[in-house]
């Protein structure tokens, strides 16, 4: 095959894969459950027939499970109010169809592992079974454990599937343990019926024998929970085989595609993303790298152009949302007059921030082939084409955005500090937002915004340090914001603002 499969056909093989290679822990938990139940319960000895259809049901039980869970996956969280009306509908049904998954599922591998001992044994265990995977489904949905979290560190796969395996039996164990006193508490609204009528010891053995069964049923499900991050984060190469026709004349074009293409945060499009920041900040691809060089200057432009449009979105987003409050008291007043429905939309522009995985993967990409391109840009299309002004731009307009949401003040200092090439002094713009202090240290992205805040910082150092001879000639000179700084106008802050910021990291006082 000369060129890599498309992003689409990517996804339907992981997941395939996915439901082929969660049978193999499933099956093995399946036969130490029995072996277990065996060896706990001497009289415990099902027919070979039944064996056969409890195996089939609890891998079924398993498979619907697996299918549920990859069919409401998503690299990024979102908040179902903030969607429009018809996909929040389909968003809760394919929720609500996920819970139901689970609790089926459930009732299915506990009758399963369990199901032996008569009828009402046998409607106790799927009882609680049902319980169990409604209770999970609604945890799982509500904690956004859906969401698909990319590992910092790429390992091969058996290394990373090993190193969940315990974790997976600690939160099984909690998990079976809360679930069998809650399900139990529960068996009381039975009908008479359906209640254990055996002596103590055979009440005895059924608790063992339902609690090994949901201990099981619940590290499957945490196996494949595991298994599918797993699977589903390992970074894909978007490049035909080196030494191939298509690595000799368009290397990069695979890559773009998939970038430029792919729907907006889905899967495809934050595999391709972590693709390229893989070939930008590391040496093992340097012959793509070197592609993104080549001397028309094309393809420079257009993978710094996808870096830069959700770092552009996202500071345009925040601005949007700052937009008319001067202090944290007119922010507060504000809150108060606003009806439900504002709420809802003001809340909207700050969840631009639960795509950090994406964002830190532009800004990581983008600063580290700015970097590299002082050393590997042979023919200068960094500096030729303005991209060295628009990274530096964009990211300093997004850090301000970023810091301006987290409380940070965004006016200029005193005017007699804003010293220029000799002695001239900088007048003080009206920024418009210099006292936006608006406080969210308690909020849910308060977290997010201070490790967005951080990696914009670190990319900006990063161009800083590879530049910093040509940068402190060009404010000797009085040309730093000729070269560093677009003409137009900035996403946010101000051409003054963003040269001041700039200055502070050139003296590496940026914090």
């Amino acid at each position: 095959m000369s060129t890599p499969p498309p992003p689409e056909t990517v996804v339907k093989n992981r997941l395939l894969g996915f439901l082929i290679w969660q049978s193999i822990p499933s099956t093995l938990a399946f036969l130490f459950t029995k072996t277990l139940l065996s060896i706990s319960t001497p009289y415990f000895s099902p027919p070979s027939f039944l064996s056969l259809l409890s195996f089939s049901a609890f891998h079924l039980s398993l498979l619907l499970f697996s299918a549920s869970l990859s069919a409401i996956s998503s690299p990024a969280p979102f908040s179902p109010l903030s969607l429009l009306p018809r996909r929040r509908l389909l968003t809760f049904l394919r929720f609500a169809a996920f819970v139901a998954c689970s609790a089926l599922s459930g009732f299915l591998a506990v009758v399963a592992a369990c199901g032996y001992g008569g009828a009402q044994g046998v409607g106790r265990f799927a009882f609680r079974g049902f319980l169990m995977g409604f209770v999970f489904g609604l945890f799982y949905v509500c904690m956004q454990r859906w969401v698909l979290e990319f590992p910092i560190i790429q390992r091969p796969p058996y290394f990373s599937f090993k190193m969940g395996v315990p974790l997976a039996v600690k939160r099984a164990l909690k998990l079976s343990s809360a679930a069998f006193f809650v399900s139990g508490l529960l068996l009381l609204f039975l009908p008479e019926q359906l209640r254990s009528r055996g002596t103590v010891g055979q009440f005895i053995t059924e608790q063992i024998i339902l609690f090994i069964g949901s201990f099981s049923t619940f590290f499957c499900w945490e196996l494949n929970h595991h298994l599918h991050q797993v699977l589903h984060t390992k970074r894909f190469a978007f490049a035909p085989p080196k030494g191939s026709a298509a690595a000799e004349t368009n290397p990069s074009e695979p890559l773009l595609a998939a970038l430029e293409e792919s729907p907006p945060y889905s899967l495809p499009q934050c595999l391709a993303y972590l693709d390229l920041c893989m070939v930008c900040e590391n040496n093992v691809d340097t012959w793509r790298r070197a592609a993104f060089f080549e001397e028309t200057g094309e393809t420079y432009k257009r993978v710094v152009t996808v870096c830069l449009r959700p770092l552009e979105n996202v500071a345009a987003k925040l601005a949007e949302g700052l937009e008319g409050f001067s202090s944290e008291k007119d922010y507060q007043l504000s809150r108060q007059l606003l009806s439900p429905t504002d709420l809802q939309m003001e809340s909207k522009y700050y969840e631009s921030l639960n795509n950090f995985q994406l964002l830190a993967w532009c800004a990581r990409a983008v600063s580290s082939l700015t970097a590299r391109s002082h050393e590997e840009d042979r023919f200068g299309i960094a500096q030729l084409t303005g991209s060295n002004a628009s990274v530096v731009s964009t990211l300093l307009s997004c850090l301000l955005a970023v810091e301006t949401f987290m409380g940070k003040k965004t006016n200029l200092p005193p005017q007699h500090q804003l010293m220029g090439p000799a002695g001239i002094k900088w007048a003080t713009p009206n920024t418009g937002r210099r006292d936006v202090t608006i406080k969210r240290r308690g909020g849910p992205q308060h977290a997010k915004a201070y490790a967005m805040a951080d990696v914009l910082r670190t990319s900006v150092y990063g161009i800083v340090s590879a530049f910093h001879n040509e940068m402190l000639s060009s404010a000797k000179a009085g040309l730093l914001e000729k070269d560093w700084i677009v003409k137009s106008k900035p996403i946010f802050g101000t051409h003054e603002l963003l040269v001041q910021k700039l200055r502070l990291f050139l003296d590496f006082r940026a914090c």
